[in-house]
């Protein structure tokens, strides 16, 4: 299951999408739309503006805003920031590799074997996936339930 930091910064980054180009959100405008606690919220954005997906803007009219358009910003990028692997086994991780206290031989674990493609197909859709994605969805499934 994803973390709730990652999906807070999915929230965050989407409605920040849909005002790209626009004036910089403020944290409580985020935070009370997205139903975010403040005090999380603004730890998770700090980490994505550090990471270069986001910037700042102090003051009056200040706030958070993308560096980049939604469209150039993938899942995989947002979940490795603020969650880790994208595997589900420690076994088959790229950037968190583990061997599995339990295992015998990896290379003929059946288990392990699954698990790979079931990272490598998680992967191949987190990493075709932007946020500009996510709210074309959105849009759509507002328009197919009409609310």
């Amino acid at each position: 299951m994803l973390s709730k930091k990652t999906r807070y910064a999915m929230k965050a980054l989407v409605i920040l999408g849909k005002h790209f180009g626009q004036a910089p959100l403020q944290i409580s405008r985020i935070a009370s739309e997205e139903n975010i606690p403040k005090k999380f919220l603004e730890q998770i954005l700090l980490d994505l503006r550090n990471a270069g997906l986001l910037f700042s803007k102090k003051g009056s009219g200040g706030g958070y805003g993308l560096v980049k358009d939604p469209s150039e910003i993938f899942l995989v990028q947002v979940l490795r920031l603020t969650g880790g692997p994208v595997a589900l086994l420690p076994c088959v991780s790229l950037n968190f590799y583990q061997k599995c206290d339990e295992c015998i031989n990896e290379g003929t674990c059946g288990v392990r074997d699954v698990f790979l493609d079931v990272r490598n197909a998680t992967l191949k859709v987190l990493s075709e996936t932007s946020i500009a994605d996510i709210i074309a969805r959105e849009e759509k499934l507002v328009n197919v339930t009409g609310l």
